[in-house]
This record gives structure tokens, sequence and C-alpha cells, in this order.
């Protein structure tokens, strides 16, 4: 994505905006760390594990749902992930382009949510990603890491010096389920997805457990991703799904 389409899209991102009451107070000290991943539809804006959905235009998709809760990964299948991540990054700092393994396994075929974190030194380096089901997990991983090195818009590109210490980091969500009772929402194991007209909001399952908070409080931080009322979750007219997320660490180096 260029940058000139990159920052129209931000421009006009309605209704939320990086000033507006949509961020809580937190995220606007320098101590907290902002990671902004984008998708095809959305952009996240990210405070330790917690996320906000910015709505696009004519805003996202129906998130997907139903579908099995996780994927079934193997150790080989985690490890392919990994080696396509690092090999689309150095292939795209030598100017070529990484081509996509031939894999039999038929999980790595699913398409799926997910997104790519990179980190040096525990510190972000950048994180951009697919709330959708969009594409099979291992093309989307090869895209996603690469976006994640060169195109996250607030990193410079990541150079070739950086690669030895680079800690790749794969999240792959799990289909949506919109529940009718919040006595549905097991904290702990279930993030939270809200929307409310043009309002939105998302956090991952690992917030709540973070940041010790209960069934309530997580809630009532969603609203405030939304850009909503701490309560608006009462509301009829607001909708929650929930999901969960297989976090993959990459093993350290041997």
């Amino acid at each position: 994505m260029q940058g000139s389409l990159l920052e129209t899209m931000i421009l006009r991102a309605q209704p939320l905006s990086l000033t507006g009451p949509g961020i809580p107070d937190y995220m606007e000290h320098g101590s907290n760390r902002l990671e902004l991943a984008l998708s095809m539809s959305s952009f996240f804006i990210k405070s330790g594990l917690t996320f906000l959905i910015i709505s696009l235009l004519t805003g996202l998709a129906t998130p997907t749902l139903g579908g099995k809760k996780s994927m079934d990964l193997s150790a080989a299948d985690q490890e392919l992930l990994f080696k396509v991540a690092r090999d689309s990054i150095k292939a795209h700092l030598k100017g070529e382009q990484a081509v996509l393994p031939q894999t039999t396994s038929p999980v790595l075929s699913q398409p799926r949510g997910l997104f790519v974190t990179l980190n040096r030194h525990g510190r972000l380096r950048g994180c951009i990603g697919y709330l959708e089901a969009v594409i099979p997990v291992l093309a989307a991983v090869q895209e996603m890491a690469v976006a994640a090195a060169f195109r996250d818009p607030r990193f410079p590109p990541l150079k070739e010096e950086e690669l030895a210490d680079l800690e790749v980091e794969i999240s792959i969500l799990t289909p949506m389920r919109l529940i009718k009772n919040v006595d549905e929402i097991q904290v702990g194991q279930h993030g939270l997805f809200m929307e409310q007209g043009p309002r939105r909001g998302l956090l991952l399952p690992q917030v709540a457990t973070e940041y010790g908070w209960d069934r309530l409080t997580f809630l009532q931080q969603t609203c405030r991703k939304a850009g909503l009322p701490a309560d608006a979750w009462k509301d009829p007219a607001t909708k929650i799904y929930v999901f969960s997320a297989d976090i993959l660490h990459e093993p350290p180096k041997k």
C-alpha cells in the first residue's frame, strides 16, 4: 500500500481518530507503545496488548461467524510459518520476491485473520495483519511479515543488521461468535469485538489477563475502544462477539 493512499485512508477514518474520545488517556502518553496494524478493511491501534479498530470508509465487514475454535498447528506447521516469515523478510531486503513453499498441511491452507508482530530487544518494531479471513494462513504470514517489516508507517523500513535480534510473533484469530448474553464471555479465553453502528472496537483475549480485569471491566474497556460510553454493552443495539487467538512465539535460537 502506497504512503499517499495510506495517509488518505487515515484522514478519512471516521468515526475515531488518534486523539478523539475513543482513545483512552493512557494511550496518549509517550511511555505506552502504540502499535499500528493495517489490513484490507481496517486499522488496529495497540497499546500493550489492547487493540482499537478504526473503521475505514464504509466500515469493517461483518465478522466471520462460526468455524473451529482453534487451529491444530503441529510443531512442523509452526516451524514452517516462522521460516516463511523470516524468508520473506530476507528476500525483500535483497529486492527479491519470496516463493511461497508448497504445503500439505490442511490447516495452513485455511483462511484466517492474523497479524505478525516484530520486536527487537523487547520493543515493537512492526505489527500488521488481517482481521478477516481473507487468504490462507501461510500466504497471509508471508504478506504480513513483509508488511510489518517494511510498511508499518510508524517505523523506517527494517535494515539487514536488525535481522539477527528480530523476534517474530504470529497471532491467528479464530472466527468470531455473536453472543446473546455477556455471561458467555470467559475472561482470559475470549477476546471481544463490539459494534454499534459505525463504532467498532476489539480487545485480544490476553488483555483482561494482562491487566487483571474482570468481565465487567473487559466489557467497559471494549466499549471505550469502540468510542462508545462504558455502559454501551447494555444497549440492545450493541452487538458483542467473542473469539480466541492462537499466539505463536518463535523458539529461541540455539
